[in-house]
């Protein structure tokens, strides 16, 4: 069996776990701008600020950070500065053949700390809270990244 075939049930599991994070972080970019649509603010860029059928009254305030928005965008440079690491450690690490179950658990268990840590920082929960809800995807990177090193030295 071609270990990079949907017929291989590890591979199978890296590619659903990695297609939910993408479409979870390309949601983001849409959340960003229809927050600054309903804000009616939180634009970044002065060209945002001409008169346009999408914003036919334009202001100056518009350009102030706006807090609704900015936690949206802090949510979704929080997705770009993790996810990369995911879709490289568990590529690799579903390489190393570890057990499906073992994997299945990882994976998905990594998928469920980012949808989690989502919804804490979306409803501004104590970064008390958004720590221990980063931390176990945190270890699962770590593990995944130590055991497929630890493969390719042998």
């Amino acid at each position: 069996m071609d270990r990079l075939s949907f017929d291989n049930p590890l591979f199978a599991t890296y590619v659903i776990a990695a297609t939910i994070l993408i479409l979870k972080a390309a949601a983001m970019a849409w959340l960003v701008v229809i927050r600054m649509i309903r804000e009616n603010g939180g634009f970044r860029s002065p060209e945002d600020i001409r008169k346009t059928l999408a914003n036919p009254r334009p202001h100056p305030l518009q350009l102030e950070p706006n807090e609704r928005v900015e936690r949206l965008r802090r949510i979704q440079l929080n997705d770009l500065e993790s996810l990369p690491y995911f879709f490289v450690a568990g590529f690799l690490w579903i390489l190393t053949e570890p057990s499906l179950l073992l994997a299945q658990w990882l994976l998905y268990g990594y998928v469920v700390t980012r949808l989690a840590h989502f919804v804490a920082y979306l409803t501004a929960q104590i970064h008390d809270i958004r720590a221990l809800l980063w931390t176990p995807g945190s270890l699962i990177l770590i593990y995944m990244a130590a055991s497929t090193l630890l493969t390719a030295l042998r």
